[in-house]
């Protein structure tokens, strides 16, 4: 989700992940804010390292094909247990994330910033639809809570969907990725996002569900998802493409290989007004990483794909043809945790008590950096989101470092919003802003994991569990699947 609150340059600009299909092909990243030009976008990002034998990864038939267990099992299930403590942090942690999203937001949009300062008031225009995706199902959060008045909760959700619906600009139905705050209008010359309308329809589709009893609220949320033309962003292909400039249209990419698009596209196969076809699913690349011994589906990217798949969507004790998608999430972070490790050779302050690396601000800028296999330009720096966004995953590993951030760096990673969004513990840096996205999957993974809220009420959408029939998903008693 890469984004920039500060004014661009002029030079050409990457849209918002155009290149992840080039990622996938051939190891290299390809994810850039918007400030980033196309050479630094690919600027000493190394390519992946080629599996032992020389070849190129395997695909996840050619992999269950050779082990007793399909890619996404792990064998050594991960502890579940949460401590007293770290359940009293996690409480903390999601009331000051509300707090986010409730203040970061206008009052007579509901749009809510990309970023904000750690401390002071924010003065910036640049709202993310994404970061409001997740604001909005914060709100939801913060009612059921009482975080925040439950009445002012839904108030202000009932105007969000409003501003959405009936003044923010759109084109079939899609949003521009960053827009401004008061008015709507398409900020950064940015492309309209499939997957970041995605991502704002997953909390319109919550509040549809948790506001069940507020008739306008219901609505509103079911006009919103049935004008999304999803067969318009196919543009004639057989997977959905990353967004469309007026001045270009559609963008060249297409979100055709594993990442954070799973959700994405249950959604519009499970349109009631303009379906795309059950085929698209099968028709995705699931590339095989094999890091440690542990094999799982990934696309090349920060940990945060792993994440996004699942802050909505229920997988738990389920699976399609291919995978356990909640299965392959703990792997995944299970393989990024030994990677984080191995990194304590070189950046000693990584161990077991600190690690997590994930798209962030850098001393130098936001940087999409993680592994494995290793990406970007790694110097040590700690994303405290990696870990809290993955709890539902591993808890006792996540929960006991998120602990360890807030009791042993004091006050200087805990904030009036919660975690900062990155820190290098040797030269002292922490990020000026807290980025709302990931604040966003930090509060509602960290729901997940307490109460499944998210996931129960997500799940009650029929749209999302008739997209599930359609594309084979079935139960799946794997012992390694968590029963939270």
């Amino acid at each position: 989700m890469a984004r920039s609150g500060k004014t661009p340059d002029t030079s050409p600009k990457l849209t918002r992940r155009q290149l992840l299909r080039r990622a996938g092909a051939t190891g290299m990243l390809a994810l850039g804010t918007p400030a980033l030009t196309l050479a630094e976008g690919f600027q000493n990002q190394p390519v992946a390292p080629p599996t032992p034998s020389g070849q190129q990864p395997k695909t996840e038939s050619q992999a269950a094909a050779k082990y007793e267990h399909p890619p996404g099992v792990f064998i050594n299930r991960p502890l579940t247990q949460v401590s007293k403590e770290a359940d009293a942090l996690l409480d903390d942690m999601e009331a000051r994330a509300c707090d986010y999203f409730y203040n970061e937001a206008n009052p007579k949009t509901g749009l809510v910033r990309d970023r904000a300062p750690v401390s002071g008031r924010s003065l910036s225009r640049v709202c993310s639809v994404a970061a409001t995706g997740f604001g909005l199902t914060a709100l939801c959060i913060a009612a059921k809570r009482h975080y925040l008045v439950p009445s002012q909760c839904e108030e202000r959700v009932e105007k969000t969907l409003a501003f959405l619906l009936e003044t923010c600009p759109h084109e079939h139905g899609f949003l521009y990725h960053f827009i401004d705050i008061d008015s709507g209008k398409r900020l950064f010359n940015s492309e309209l996002s499939s997957i970041d309308t995605a991502i704002l329809l997953c909390g319109v589709l919550m509040c549809r569900q948790y506001f069940a009893s507020n008739a306008r609220i219901v609505a509103l949320a079911t006009t919103f998802y049935r004008r999304i033309d999803w067969e318009w962003m196919l543009n004639g292909g057989t997977a959905l493409s990353m967004g469309w400039l007026p001045d270009q249209g559609f963008l060249q990419y297409r979100w055709d290989i594993y990442a954070e698009l799973m959700t994405m596209y249950l959604m519009a196969i499970g349109s009631p007004t303009h379906p795309i076809p059950p085929a698209t699913w099968d028709s995705l690349q699931r590339p095989v990483i094999n890091f440690g011994g542990i094999e799982y589906i990934s696309g090349v990217a920060p940990l945060f794909i792993h994440q996004y798949a699942h802050a909505w969507c229920d997988y738990r004790d389920q699976r399609d043809r291919h995978a356990n998608y909640f299965s392959n999430s703990i792997a995944a972070t299970r393989a990024h945790q030994l990677f984080c490790i191995g990194l304590g050779q070189k950046y000693p302050w990584i161990d077991q008590d600190m690690w997590g690396i994930s798209a962030s601000d850098s001393r130098r800028g936001y940087r999409v950096w993680g592994g494995p296999p290793a990406m970007g330009e790694l110097d040590g720096t700690i994303v405290p989101s990696a870990t809290a966004g993955s709890l539902p995953f591993l808890p006792a590993e996540t929960s006991h470092v998120l602990l360890n951030l807030r009791n042993q760096m004091g006050g200087k990673t805990w904030t009036r919003y919660g975690f900062v969004d990155a820190f290098h513990p040797k030269s002292g840096w922490i990020a000026e802003d807290i980025l709302g996205i990931n604040q966003g999957i930090s509060l509602l993974m960290a729901e997940n994991l307490r109460t499944g809220f998210v996931w129960e009420y997500f799940m009650k959408n029929r749209e999302i569990s008739h997209a599930m029939r359609q594309v084979s998903f079935h139960s799946d008693p794997d012992i390694n699947s968590q029963v939270l």
